[in-house]
């Protein structure tokens, strides 16, 4: 399995594969048999150095900002149409690293690939360059979005192939270079995507791939030659993250953490609600930022959606994310599962448990846990406020809508949201008043072809679509006493 990578003793930088500065290495453990199927370089500080320097070169000196955007979207374009006919490949890696299931890789991945192309179709439609009349001087006023310079992307575990693609294809549609730091617990889908980097014969420096931990990730952070760090992970690292950018003003875009809320109106079949909920918790074992792991529901419905969940989630078969009939698979590491079974011990003493809380016990190896679910949750608890990035679900009564809408909002995050009534109009005025980056309609949504991100401690900024390139651009005013060739 690992042979797929050819180099992973290696970092991309500069177009090349170059021997690491340390024979220091990450072990990367596949989560359903808690085996080590590749080893993988660890980023120093010279590697750091190394990696920003080639994207410096490249930015400053390179081709790559003076080519049209539509030159660059050609890129993208193979970079996407490569990496889907290697997906069995990109499947494989990431369900090894992360516990997806395979047939939810292969299922996932060509939303994925669908960011490429969107980038790529955007390379040619997007205004960069926008014809103004000038009233204070001059007689050509121009509007031009130009590359905002070196990008330190940095990506997380769960879900590697969704967020590089979020990333580089806005990236380098825009004209930037980047530096992409892969997680240590899931760096092969990254040193993939820098191999096909190099067979599309992407210009050297234009993509660099190193897998580094945190601390060795700051200093990229830090770096004064990175003009944009685009995060994804918790909000806790956001933060610091925030606040480095900021002390050297630094452009950054976080996307977060997530506790999110779905409200279930009293015209909704619960039944239906159930099967949602019961189908979206087990997907990624519930390491999903935008899963919904509060549902507030009124009070005299609480218990009987409460039974109809718990049922549905002692169906679900889990199991090897290999198999093609598993619905879930293991969390990605050890040290997720103790995270995930302490906020459950916490959750004991807050609520009542109403299903799951344990390890399968057919399944001995691999980092598995049953789909958990809670009942009459506070909305102040732990359980109901903190992110626990794991199937574990919390259902919160209430005795009105407006408590519904008020305890929906009333938390940390603010990144997705769902509000299930047959009442279109209703659902509108929900929309309206939840603070979330995205709120669902009768079923879990999201859609990055349109805008992805969140409110509060959930980011800044947003990924996907055309709110997704902005981040990447920097706006410039130029005022002319003339007019320029190609504009006439």
């Amino acid at each position: 399995m690992s042979n797929v990578i050819s180099n992973p003793d290696r970092f991309f930088i500069g177009g090349e594969w170059v021997q690491a500065s340390s024979n220091a290495k990450f072990d990367v453990v596949m989560s359903s048999t808690e085996e080590v199927f590749i080893s993988v370089a660890e980023a120093q500080k010279a590697d750091v150095e190394s990696a920003v320097a080639a994207a410096r070169k490249a930015f400053d000196h390179g081709p790559w900002r003076r080519l049209s955007p539509a030159e660059r979207g050609k890129y993208v374009r193979m970079l996407g149409t490569r990496i889907g006919e290697r997906a069995a490949e990109v499947v494989q890696l990431w369900t090894s690293e992360s516990g997806v299931t395979s047939a939810l890789g292969h299922a996932v991945l060509p939303i994925a690939l669908e960011v490429y192309s969107q980038y790529a179709d955007l390379s040619e439609t997007f205004p960069f360059e926008e014809r103004h009349t000038p009233k204070w001087g001059g007689t050509t006023g121009l509007l031009v979005r130009e590359p905002v310079g070196v990008v330190g992307a940095i990506v997380p575990w769960n879900s590697p192939p969704m967020a590089i693609a979020n990333k580089i294809a806005p990236a380098l549609v825009a004209g930037c270079t980047v530096v992409l730091k892969a997680s240590p617990q899931a760096a092969a889908s990254a040193l993939l995507i820098a191999q096909i980097a190099q067979e599309i014969g992407l210009p050297k420096g234009v993509l660099n791939v190193i897998t580094a931990d945190r601390a060795v990730s700051e200093l990229l952070v830090r770096h004064p030659e990175v003009d944009k760090i685009s995060f994804t992970g918790s909000s806790q690292a956001g933060k610091t993250i925030a606040s480095i950018c900021g002390s050297r003003v630094a452009r950054c875009t976080l996307e977060l953490g997530g506790k999110s809320a779905a409200i279930v109106l009293d015209d909704f079949d619960l039944d239906s609600f159930a099967d949602q909920i019961a189908g979206a918790t087990p997907l990624l074992t519930g390491q999903i930022c935008a899963a919904i792991t509060r549902v507030v529901v009124s009070r005299q419905r609480h218990d009987r959606l409460v039974d109809a969940i718990a049922d549905r989630f002692r169906k679900v078969k889990i199991g090897d994310p290999f198999a093609a009939d598993t619905a879930m698979g293991p969390l990605a590491m050890s040290q997720q599962r103790d995270r995930v079974e302490r906020y459950i011990q916490i959750g004991k003493s807050e609520a009542k448990l109403a299903t799951g809380g344990g390890r399968p016990k057919e399944l001995p190896r691999g980092f598995y846990i049953e789909p958990t679910l809670f009942a009459h949750v506070d909305n102040s608890s732990k359980i109901a406020r903190e992110e626990i990035f794991g199937p574990v679900v919390s259902v919160i009564p209430v005795d009105s809508e407006d408590q519904a809408l008020a305890a929906a909002n009333d938390n940390p995050f603010g990144l997705n949201s769902s509000v299930f009534t047959n009442d279109t109009d209703r659902a509108y005025r929900f929309a309206r008043e939840l603070r979330a980056g995205t709120v669902g309609h009768n079923g879990i949504f999201g859609d990055t072809t349109i805008a992805f991100g969140g409110f509060k401690e959930s980011g800044i900024g947003r990924e996907g679509g055309v709110e997704g390139l902005l981040p990447y651009l920097e706006t410039k005013t130029i005022i002319m006493t003339g007019t320029p060739s190609h504009l006439k």
